[in-house]
């Protein structure tokens, strides 16, 4: 068994199965938000809210962004760039 090999071993073994499931889901899965959906309850067995509840806290960990990189750091991304907006937006009249 080489670096390599060992370094993979870890990464994967410090996710659950459930975690790499949710991650090998979110590289795959379709966009059309009725078809996710379903997809999300057929392959994973969990409602849309909770895949999200799991997916969110899932990106938080460094092992998540050693087995998954680039799926990682874009779900980074995306997930600060709503928070920024959500900062910025107004609700009401600015004086």
């Amino acid at each position: 068994m080489d670096e390599n090999e060992t370094a993979d071993d870890v990464r994967a073994s410090a996710l659950s199965e459930r975690d790499r499931a949710v991650l090998d889901f979110e590289q795959r899965a379709p966009t059309a938000p009725g078809a996710r959906e379903a997809a999300i309850r057929r392959d994973l067995g969990l409602g849309a809210v909770r895949y999200q509840q799991l997916l969110n806290s899932l990106i938080d960990r460094p092992a998540a962004l050693a087995y998954a990189p680039m799926l990682v750091g874009r779900l980074q991304r995306l997930r600060a760039a709503r928070r920024d907006a959500r900062a910025t937006r107004s609700f009401g009249p600015t004086h």
